[in-house]
């Protein structure tokens, strides 16, 4: 297993992550003009893209381990890129390497911060949506009651209340 192999991996799944940022991006827009039916296929968009870069890290994962395996380097629960990137001599795979994951961390903090800021927006508007459903539902202890008795009986209130208003 060598470093370009992994190289190449860590692009593919930066290439996923890029789109998977924009398509983020598309969300948040979606989510603020309201459209429900667009947000629906982006979301089953988002889910291909996971499932694509579900198989990339198995990818990567099985591959960081190979190396540090040939290496005989003794793995830790979860080895990664950094642990492959010490044990690695420097070379222009190792600096390729570097950056990529470099751009891959970047990458992941800003998709990150999008799929928040989702999160936020989709929480107002949920929290909206409660506030106009509890303004339009009457509350408990407001119970209307138009029985005869109360209508006639609210009736000579009002009638008396104008007739001390006309004297």
């Amino acid at each position: 297993m060598s470093i370009a192999n992994i190289v190449v991996t860590l692009e593919k799944l930066e290439k996923m992550h890029k789109s998977l940022l924009e398509l983020a991006l598309a969300k948040t827009e979606y989510i603020k003009q309201g459209d429900m039916e667009q947000l629906d296929q982006l979301i089953k968009k988002e889910q291909a893209h996971v499932a694509a870069i579900n198989t990339f890290e198995q990818q990567r994962q099985s591959m960081v381990t190979d190396y540090l395996r040939a290496k005989g380097i003794a793995l830790t629960d979860t080895p990664s890129v950094a642990d492959v990137i010490m044990a690695a001599e420097n070379s222009e795979s190792t600096e390729k390497l570097v950056s990529v994951r470099e751009r891959l961390i970047a990458l992941l903090n800003q998709l990150k911060m999008q799929n928040d800021l989702n999160q936020k927006l989709v929480m107002n508007s949920l929290q909206f949506i409660n506030i106009t459903l509890d303004a339009m539902r009457p509350h408990q202890n407001e119970q209307f009651n138009y029985s005869g008795a109360q209508i006639r009986g609210n009736a000579e209130v009002t009638k008396r209340s104008f007739n001390e208003f006309k004297a």
